[in-house]
C-alpha cells in the first residue's frame, strides 16, 4: 500500500483530520470545525490522493454522508479506546513540564482537544492493520 491515509474522528462541533503517509509518518494533523469537513477533506484528498478512512462513532453516518457527497469513498474503522490512546499519544509529544512530570500521563488530561490525534491513532491503526493482510 503506497498511498496516504486520510483519517477522520467525527464529532459534532468539531473533528479531527489527519494525514500519514503509507509508512505511518504525519504529514499534517488538525483539529477542524464540523462545519468546515467538506471543504477541508476535499482539499486534502485533492492534495494527497489518499484512502479515506473514519470513525464509527456516534456522528459517523451525517460525516460520511458529507464526504461520500464529494465523491469519495470513506472506510470506517472501529474507535475503540482511541481517545485514551490520543491522550498518551499528546503527551508523548507534547511532554508535560513542572511539576505534571511527576503525575502518571494517564491521570493528567491534555489543555487542548486531542481529536486531531485520535484521527492520527485511526490511521495507525488501519496502516497495521493493512500491513497484516
Amino acid at each position: 500500500m503506497s498511498r496516504p491515509v486520510l483519517a477522520i474522528d467525527p464529532g459534532r462541533e468539531k473533528c479531527g483530520v489527519a494525514v500519514l503517509a503509507a509508512d505511518g509518518s504525519i504529514l499534517m494533523q488538525e483539529v477542524v470545525r464540523t462545519t468546515t469537513l467538506d471543504s477541508v477533506v476535499g482539499a486534502l484528498a485533492a492534495a494527497h490522493e489518499p484512502t479515506i478512512i473514519m470513525g464509527s462513532g456516534t456522528t459517523s453516518a451525517e460525516a460520511r454522508a458529507r464526504v461520500e457527497a464529494l465523491g469519495r469513498t470513506v472506510t470506517l474503522v472501529d474507535e475503540y479506546r482511541t481517545t485514551d490512546a490520543a491522550k498518551a499519544l499528546y503527551w508523548e509529544v507534547h511532554p508535560p513540564r513542572g511539576w505534571r512530570r511527576l503525575v502518571p500521563h494517564g491521570m493528567l488530561v491534555p489543555p487542548v482537544p486531542v481529536d486531531d490525534f485520535v484521527a492520527v491513532i485511526l490511521a495507525r491503526r488501519y496502516l497495521q492493520e493493512k500491513m497484516s493482510d
